[in-house]
């Protein structure tokens, strides 16, 4: 396992189409190993393929619920690998949504409060479920990456520059530090 960095905008490799998986062996597995350590290093509680590099439509996905005595997170890590959505509600919910290619910036963005979803896991078993809550916005959010959409591409033209503006002038900033 390793931790992979993990791109962010504006590279031009977050808006690549991710190729379905065709076969899932070990090679698929050790790049789901690599996905949540990664993930869990961000930290963060979702992760598609392409934003370690490797336009392939899988996703990492781990809500990490805090338990209630001690705080400690209860891990329930979710592997979807050629993941597609067949049907939603037409009830739109808000959520504040961010994104580890997309730093440090927060913005609100709608998105339907259910859905079925059809995926393999990581032993390439077929899965058929109805979806709501945080993990529906979350995958959703995912899959979205699966075909070169940021979370932002989903606000205001004038927001999402902002919000680019920002991290431009984050890294200018982090520039001077650094020199």
């Amino acid at each position: 396992m390793a931790i992979r960095p993990i791109l962010e905008v504006p590279d031009p490799r977050l808006r690549e189409i991710s190729k379905p998986v065709e076969t899932v062996d070990d090679g698929v597995r050790a790049l789901i190993a690599d996905m949540f350590e990664t993930m869990y290093d961000a930290p963060g509680i979702g992760l598609a393929a392409i934003q370690v590099g490797v336009p392939q439509r899988i996703l990492v996905i781990d809500l990490q619920e805090p338990e209630e005595e001690e705080g400690e997170p209860v891990r329930d890590p979710r592997v979807f690998i050629n993941p597609e959505i067949v049907e939603h509600s037409d009830t739109d919910v808000p959520y504040v949504e961010g994104c580890l290619s997309v730093p440090d910036q927060y913005a609100e963005v709608d998105r339907p409060d259910r859905i079925r979803a059809r995926w393999l896991d990581e032993n390439g078993v077929a899965h058929d479920e109805e979806i709501t809550g945080m993990l529906a916005t979350c995958l959703q959010h995912e899959m979205d990456h699966l075909n070169g959409v940021l979370f932002i591409d989903h606000l205001s033209r004038l927001k999402r520059e902002m919000i680019l503006k920002k991290i431009a002038k984050m890294r200018k900033e982090l520039g001077k530090k650094a020199a």
